[in-house]
């Protein structure tokens, strides 16, 4: 989420399509032979065995164990874990779909957020710890004080991960498990989310961080293989290039349409990285200014990525997961845009697809098949076994985005919205309470997937991510300004962000009405709305933000420093006593806790006790002394590194820019 070009992803978003499609067609090879099957019973049972591992070694009975995973993980299973929760099924499907249709130029969306990791490393990371924070919402409260900012945060974040980052996912992830198995949609669905609640529920962030490690380490090896066996089946990279500019689908003409020859033409600019500022589908500006805005947004804002970042031994293994990552972010290109081309050179016909009648025959859906370019690659290039190591692939993508949703959407529930309304619940009543709201998460899930089903042909996904172009570009200005720029206040703030709210809902609503238009029907939306391309609307809410939220800053009362020590850049190493702009309330808030925490312990049963020890939810001990809630608070917000490990991170992530900007230049 967030790295995927949304225009460049698939088709229209129109009514006309919102209705049932035919399922798609049984094909040759399915997965049901004992080998396969049998590769995905034992990914399953290593899974829940590794899950099931981490839930038990770690600390899961306080906040900071079951959210933060006690702060004290090491670099390599939090970069894993990084790179897992982003690359989720919607990138497989996705990112494969979209080089099939349009060639490689989706992959600098991914290629951005290597840079952006080392933005979140060095720039965010640093501040939002010195400020004592688990969520998003809670930094801004932090900077601005007041209520409204968090609340709307709140509101923001879990709309955009739960509904949106839930619905892409399974509706990638049902693409593939249709085909590959054939089960019912619900059936399916049903099954991978509970086994994912189960060690999300139980076993906290820890349990996910070393889930995702594992899951990484399968979608890794089943792309490099399929990667493999594609470009060998193509000929090399010299053959590949030229191939594909020649995949043409060999019915281009039908249904009584006349079809342009660009609908089905392969880019001339495929294997280009700078397009056209004016025609092209990712115009080389917006790819330059705006792309970089929804990155900053995901990488450095959005409490699914952050979270992680927050919980490691120190601040180098912070800085070494994101350079981690940021080199398995390069990897996108190889893995996934480029076999999407490659399907399309081996199977023509069914992933280029342009006649509507011809698509409905081969996926079932009539505006195209490139969506399922990864999935058909799957089921007819690889041999028996390999497929179900495929398959597990897609279920540990599916699985380690949706548990690091989960667990971060309980958080941001947990931290910023249930203690408004019970600001006497103890630390036993949050915890279960963050449990309790996976479970709502899991039934919103499950309820909004007639709506996944009735979106074929990857509309959904369009709207997805349309939806976190609008509404991100106005929360990274907001935070930008709020680490950078210590005048800005929470009136500036909080005006900044409606501004660019609304100006985000007028497009995302005119292109929900309206429909964003396909290569065989153009949209009837207004040009002075829709005729921007979304890169560079991305841009245009950025700065209207910006404007927005500094104006009316300078126009009221600054925020005195004495309430912005650590909490904005020029401060961020100042040695005085920070007085929060809650302080009051949170004084309020221990005084009413003080009175409600003295319960008496009860004896339970051995029922009781098990029950306790599986979620987490066993007594931690005697209640900490002042002293050593300090300690406790100093090993949480320290940012102190080793000079020689700092040295070392510090030349990574240099070689790490360079390699970047060759990628760039070779390939633009």
């Amino acid at each position: 989420m967030g790295t995927t070009p949304p225009a460049a992803m698939a088709s229209t978003l129109s009514p006309s399509t919102m209705t049932g499609t035919p399922e798609p067609p049984a094909l040759s090879e399915r997965i049901q032979n004992p080998t396969d099957i049998s590769v995905i019973v034992v990914y399953f049972v290593v899974v829940t065995a590794v899950g099931l591992w981490a839930m038990l070694r770690t600390n899961r009975g306080s906040v900071g164990g079951f959210f933060l995973a006690g702060r004290d993980t090491a670099w390599w299973p939090m970069g894993a874990s990084l790179f897992a929760s982003n690359i989720g099924s919607t990138h497989f499907v996705g990112l494969a779909g979209t080089g099939a249709s349009s060639g490689i130029a989706t992959a600098t969306f991914e290629w951005h957020s290597s840079v952006m990791l080392l933005v979140l490393g060095w720039v965010f990371i640093p501040i939002y710890l010195k400020a004592g924070v688990m969520t998003m919402p809670g930094y801004l409260k932090k900077r601005f004080g007041g209520n409204r900012l968090q609340v709307y945060f709140s509101i923001l974040s879990l709309f955009l991960c739960v509904i949106l980052s839930i619905a892409s996912n399974i509706y990638s992830g049902a693409i593939f498990i249709k085909l590959a198995l054939g089960l019912d949609l619900y059936l399916a669905i049903f099954i991978l989310l509970a086994i994912t609640a189960v060690y999300t529920i139980t076993g906290g962030l820890a349990s996910v961080i070393y889930t995702d490690t594992f899951q990484a380490v399968i979608m890794l090896i089943g792309s490099f293989i399929l990667m493999g066996f594609a470009f060998v089946e193509v000929g090399g990279y010299e053959s590949f290039t030229e191939k594909y500019m020649n995949a043409i689908p060999s019915i281009v003409e039908g249904d009584n349409l006349t079809i342009d020859a660009s609908c089905y033409t392969p880019r001339a600019d495929s294997f280009h990285l700078f397009r056209d500022p004016a025609t092209a589908d990712v115009p080389w500006p917006g790819m330059i200014f705006g792309a970089p805005i929804a990155a900053l947004w995901y990488w450095c804002t959005d409490q699914v990525i952050v979270q992680r970042g927050l919980c490691g031994k120190d601040m180098s293994h912070v800085k070494a997961a994101c350079i981690m990552c940021s080199y398995l972010k390069l990897l996108p290109m190889f893995l996934m845009v480029m076999p999407g081309m490659i399907s399309r050179i081996l199977y023509t016909d069914k992933v280029a697809c342009v006649v509507p009648s011809e698509c409905v025959k081969h996926c079932g859906t009539e505006v195209g098949c490139t969506n399922y370019a990864y999935a058909i690659m799957v089921l007819e290039l690889l041999p028996a076994g390999l497929r179900g190591l495929m398959l597990s692939v897609m279920l540990a993508s599916l699985m380690s985005s949706l548990t690091s949703i989960f667990n971060s959407a309980s958080t941001l529930f947990t931290i910023d919205i249930y203690t408004k309304m019970r600001k006497q619940a103890s630390e036993r009543e949050l915890l279960i309470a963050g449990r309790v709201f996976i479970l709502v998460i899991i039934v919103i899930s499950i309820l909004w997937v007639p709506l996944v089903q009735a979106s074929q042909n990857g509309q959904l996904i369009h709207y997805t991510q349309s939806m976190v172009s609008y509404l991100g570009s106005p929360v990274a200005a907001v935070f930008l300004l709020a680490v950078f720029c210590k005048r800005i206040n929470e009136q500036g703030a909080f005006w900044g962000l409606i501004t660019g709210l609304v100006m985000g809902l007028i497009r995302m609503m005119a292109e929900f009405s309206y429909g964003t238009g396909s290569c065989l029907a153009a949209s009837d939306c207004p040009k002075i709305i829709c005729g921007v391309h979304y890169l560079y609307f991305a841009i245009i809410l950025f700065s209207g933000t910006t404007v927005a939220a500094l104006g009316i800053s300078l126009l009221t009362k600054p925020i005195p420093d004495i309430h912005l020590y650590r909490l904005c850049w020029v401060l961020r190493n100042s040695t005085e006593e920070r007085i929060d702009l809650d302080a009051d309330e949170q004084r309020q808030d221990e005084t009413e806790n003080g009175v409600g925490e003295d319960h008496s312990k009860q004896s339970r049963g051995c029922l009781r006790k098990t029950w306790d020890l599986f979620c987490g939810l066993q007594e931690t001990g005697p209640k900490l002394t002042k002293e050593e809630e300090e300690a406790l608070r100093k090993k949480l917000t320290n940012t102190s590194e080793r000079p020689f490990w700092r040295t070392v991170v510090n030349i990574n992530a240099i070689l790490l820019m360079t390699l970047v900007v060759f990628a760039y230049g070779y390939f633009a």
